[in-house]
């Protein structure tokens, strides 16, 4: 550990990427989380952190150094915080600033599970009140969602998407309104900056049971021309909380009174002006889709025939296939007495790692198990994550789980029967005390049970062990080595059928959207594109149940608002269009259970639909305002109104207005109706505004939308649009 950390900041300074040579690094950090099991190490674990800090602050690095959730962090390093709320978190010394390093805007998916998802009002509020409440420095994880390429997946059982539900996706789109109100969020924190840096810290203001206000106010010198200090001017910063969970509150502070949503922060620059309140989301709401692309062509009937077709339903109408081969086939294969942990035979360089033997079964066993009516089964005490179990070369059952009990009856015939185990890894275990330690495959005893006159010890026996698949071996889903594989042509009677590989040749979707590909009707495998491992692809669906509409307020955790019930955990899986040519692109899916080929389709995600949903009582753009109009006193509100910002992703443009009301509209996003206040100019005067353009700005007030519709309420503005990419938008209109 000493010599690769060593090598990694000696590479850095070498770079000159320290903030001290103008670089852009300004922290380091060493460990993460190992407070959380420090003490399964005993004093050990406390002579490691004494003895990891030394090193590093050994290396002289030059920058602060940070290791996350360890309280016993030595003197000289900062101990941080990582969690959904770290709003009351204090480092073990007062010397030491107040890091926040991992806000967990999400959480891990995983295969049959449901989809977590963190309201983006709650997000914001967390991070509200952490600088509220003095902290120093806020770091998002994730921002950037990704994809576990090839085995990277942990877990185990994680998916291969890592999208995380963060603010920009996996596939590098907002995630809105998450993107858009954390951006707002941060604008209004920016306008607080004067005071913020200027304040030792904040004054304490109880405005009511479960309301407070959080004041910074400094004296901060003002400069004149050439930089020469002309006085003095006084700044004023204020952060008002209602952490109640279930009610509104109205509070004065500074003599002015403030409506503040149950859990939620108003965030004032001045201490009179609120900006921005993070329950209140003018910040559009996208609906990710994944569509097949449309030709470039001006001719309509081609577009049209193409719609309407299905043509573009399918990534390929032609097929080939082979047989992974369910028997000896490899020259390293070996031979020893036992049971051997999964992980030190395979070294983790395949998830597959197969174990043959061969069993003698009498007449006399036979008989015994009809006259009673049952069947023998291998038993195992533990076993993780997916074990196959093979009679004669064919697939008897399949168990699947963390270090699980296994009770799985088998049948055989007279005589010797060969006897496969075919052990899974979905992901290794990344985190967690003696994790090395974890293992896969087996754990205790492994036994055949219900013979007539004893149970056999497996784990006596004599096996023969092969790492990994034969095609995985020839890499015949790599360009070069394809052709090693003797394929023949699928035919659709010939599925579904387990263990094969398949293959076939696909071009590339036209424009510059993001690549998905959608193996919703496949089972489970892995998936190769132009020789690059896209990762493993399993279609387990989540419950049905647990799903409920998703409340922000309250203290978040994973199972809070989670979505999917009912369907598959992942369907869509992401293809850089860097590994992508125009034509002729080679897909390779080894699938174990059993699919369908030729139903999977290559699509382009985008975003499809966006909505908005502004009214009168929300606060005018943040981004209007400057700081400087706070320390000079500039500050008014009037005239200024809230906005509705409609925007498509680059390269595309708004192609309808889908709904459009100002008055008392009903409903979600996709799911928009009139209330009984209608402005009758709605739809016609976005579609002016916004049709055929990227984007689209419209301020919510009556005399917008040519007088009040109805007198007496809160007025709002209800939106649903189209986006298409802009050529095909253009060649609609031809």
């Amino acid at each position: 550990m000493q010599r690769f950390v060593k090598k990694i900041v000696d590479l850095m300074r070498e770079e000159k990427l320290f903030s001290w040579q103008g670089g852009p690094i300004i922290m380091l950090q060493i460990e993460n989380e190992y407070g959380n099991i420090e003490c399964s190490f005993g004093q050990r674990g406390k002579d490691y952190v004494k003895w990891v800090a030394n090193m590093a602050l050994g290396l002289g690095a030059g920058v602060p150094w940070v290791m996350c959730r360890q309280t016993d962090a030595p003197e000289n390093i900062i101990d941080a915080c990582n969690g959904y709320y770290c709003d009351g978190f204090k480092p073990n010394s007062n010397k030491k600033q107040i890091l926040w390093t991992e806000n967990w805007d999400g959480w891990f998916a995983t295969w049959g599970g449901r989809l977590p998802h963190r309201p983006t009002e709650d997000l914001a509020f967390a991070v509200a009140r952490f600088f509220q409440r003095g902290g120093s420095f806020m770091n998002y994880y994730m921002y950037f969602g990704g994809t576990n390429f090839g085995r990277t997946s942990g877990g185990p059982f994680y998916v291969t998407s890592y999208d995380y539900d963060a603010p920009l996706d996996e596939y590098g789109l907002l995630s809105q309104p998450k993107w858009g109100h954390l951006k707002d969020l941060h604008t209004a924190i920016k306008l607080c900056e004067p005071s913020l840096v200027a304040a030792d810290s904040a004054q304490y203001i109880k405005l009511g049971p479960k309301q407070e206000a959080h004041v910074y106010r400094a004296n901060i010198l003002s400069e004149g021309l050439n930089s020469t200090q002309v006085g003095s001017q006084s700044v004023c910063s204020a952060f008002l909380a209602n952490i109640d969970e279930h009610n509104s509150a109205s509070v004065t502070f500074l003599g002015q009174s403030y409506a503040l949503p149950p859990w939620s922060v108003s965030i004032l620059p001045n201490c009179r002006n609120t900006v921005f309140n993070t329950a209140k989301v003018t910040t559009q709401t996208s609906i990710k889709t994944a569509e097949f692309s449309l030709p470039h062509s001006r001719d309509l009937s081609i577009l049209q025939k193409f719609v309407t077709s299905s043509e573009g339903s399918s990534v390929s109408k032609s097929w080939m296939t082979v047989k992974e081969p369910i028997s000896l086939w490899s020259e390293n294969s070996f031979t020893i007495q036992g049971i051997l942990e999964h992980l030190n035979v395979t070294k983790d360089s395949s998830d597959y790692l197969w174990y043959m033997t061969r069993i003698y079964v009498s007449d006399d066993d036979i008989s015994f198990w009809k006259e009673n009516s049952i069947s023998p089964a291998v038993t195992i005490d533990g076993m993780r994550d997916v074990l196959r179990v093979f009679i004669n070369g064919q697939l008897t059952g399949s168990v699947i789980g963390g270090w699980v009990k296994v009770v799985l009856p088998v049948q055989f015939q007279p005589g010797y029967n060969d006897l496969m185990l075919l052990t899974q890894t979905v992901g290794l275990q990344n985190y967690g005390a003696f994790l090395e330690k974890d293992g896969a495959g087996f754990r205790g005893q492994i036994k055949l049970t219900g013979f007539k006159n004893r149970d056999i010890d497996l784990s006596k026996l004599l096996w023969t062990y092969q790492i990994g698949l034969k095609g995985e071996y020839q890499k015949i889903y790599s360009i070069e080595e394809n052709e090693k594989a003797e394929w023949t042509d699928l035919t659709p009677a010939a599925i579904p059928s387990t263990f094969t590989w398949y293959k076939t040749n696909f071009d590339a979707p036209l424009g510059v959207d993001p690549v998905a590909l959608d193996l919703s009707s496949m089972g489970k495998g892995q998936a190769w594109v132009n020789g690059k491992h896209i990762g493993r692809y399993w279609t387990q669906v989540a419950p049905t149940d647990g799903c409920r509409p998703c409340d922000y307020c309250g203290a978040y955790n994973s199972d809070k608002c989670t979505t999917n019930c009912g369907n598959a955990t992942q369907t869509w899986y992401h293809v850089p269009r860097s590994w992508l040519q125009e034509s002729h692109n080679l897909l390779v899916i080894f699938e174990e259970t059993g699919g369908n080929p030729f139903e999977i389709s290559v699509k382009l995600h985008t975003t499809g639909v966006v909505c908005a949903q502004v009214s009168e009582s929300h606060y005018p753009p943040v981004r209007n305002w400057s700081s400087s109009d706070f320390i000079d006193g500039k500050t008014s509100m009037n005239g200024m109104t809230p906005e509705m910002h409609l925007h498509c992703e680059d390269g595309h443009v708004i192609s309808s207005i889908e709904f459009a009301s100002y008055g008392s509209p009903q409903g979600s996003c996709q799911n928009f109706s009139r209330g009984n206040c209608h402005a009758p100019k709605s739809l016609s005067l976005l579609s002016e505004t916004c049709q055929g353009r990227n984007s689209c700005f419209l301020g919510i007030s009556n005399a917008v939308f040519g007088g009040d519709p109805c007198r007496g309420i809160v007025k709002t503005l209800a939106v649903q649009a189209r986006c298409t990419p802009s050529s095909n938008f253009r060649f609609a209109q031809l």
